[in-house]
């Protein structure tokens, strides 16, 4: 008999791609893994799991078995939920990872609506960049995500989530107001190709969706000036120190001294944000209602 304890170990291994990280994500000791992988390869009688370079990889028994681990850790989920509900009781606490402009513009709202509606449903943020909070789910550090599309996310068809879609929103470009396009009333991006750029680091999501803009229009920014913080990356901008592209919400009540905001000309980029939980969880009772707040306050918020 497989231990399903010892198949979310094996599904930490194929996540993180080594025991160390594995161990490190579940609070156990790199040993404690160790024993866990041996012992479920005694229980199902092959070789799970092989060296690969600095890391390990699951042999093809190990992808079979991981197969089924993640509907298995499903199923369990969606018996939590079940028995959540039989029980009777909207009451608990759910702890979400977000990034910063999800926490203000969403995620605030929603701790706000939840506290008039469902009293009983306390919510727990912990500030995540969007590329972030999905591991954390997967994870167990957090049991809801509010996270962005990005290169590397995992799909839509994942079999170890679900995904809410929230909202797009439109990145514009940010100018210091002595800037040439600063009287445009538009600004098309090959206009600045010649510009020093402000932006966030590689690996956070937004930076990805500015590089990609910039490619068709035939170069690569000149990233001079790297934060995470878009309040950083304004007040940059309004020093004269490059231009920068930001999306729409994060510039919402934000102090835009010295500086001009443009609507990109053509296809604007676009950050696509949605919401996500550990597969089988999505109809928890306390699950539930937070993710029908998250996006009803979604679908009020203006990106336009």
């Amino acid at each position: 008999m497989i231990d399903p304890r010892r198949l979310r170990v094996l599904r930490a291994v194929a996540d993180h791609r080594t025991v160390t990280a594995a161990a490190a994500a579940l609070y156990l000791t790199p040993s404690a893994v160790s024993q866990q992988l041996a012992a479920l390869e005694q229980e199902t009688g092959h070789v799970l799991l092989t060296r690969s370079g600095r890391g390990v990889r699951l042999t093809a028994a190990g992808e079979i078995l991981l197969t089924h681990a993640h509907e298995v850790i499903a199923q369990l989920e969606r018996a939590e939920a079940e028995l959540a509900a039989y029980a009777g009781g909207t009451a608990g606490e759910l702890t979400v990872a977000a990034f910063a402009t999800g926490i203000a513009e969403v995620l605030a709202p929603v701790i706000a609506l939840l506290a008039g509606r469902h009293p009983g449903i306390r919510l727990r943020v912990r500030d995540a960049e969007g590329d972030a909070s999905l591991p954390m789910v997967l994870d167990g550090e957090a049991d809801v995500a509010l996270a962005v599309e990005y290169r590397g996310a995992p799909r839509e068809d994942d079999r170890r989530l679900v995904r809410v879609p929230l909202y797009a929103e439109p990145f514009d470009a940010v100018l210091h107001a002595s800037h040439p396009l600063a009287g445009s009333p538009r600004v098309s991006l090959d206009q600045l190709a010649d510009c020093d750029w402000i932006g966030p680091y590689p690996g956070n999501p937004c930076h990805d969706v500015v590089v990609l803009a910039c490619e068709p229009a035939g170069f690569q920014p000149r990233l001079v000036h790297s934060s995470d913080d878009f309040r950083a990356v304004v007040a940059l901008a309004g020093a004269g120190a490059g231009v920068a592209l930001v999306p729409r919400s994060a510039l919402r009540g934000m102090e835009l001294k010295d500086t001009v905001v443009r609507p990109v000309a053509g296809p604007a980029p676009t950050r696509r944000v949605f919401a996500a939980v550990r597969r089988g969880a999505e109809d928890h009772p306390l699950f539930r209602p937070v993710l029908d707040a998250l996006g009803e306050v979604a679908g009020s918020l203006s990106t336009n």
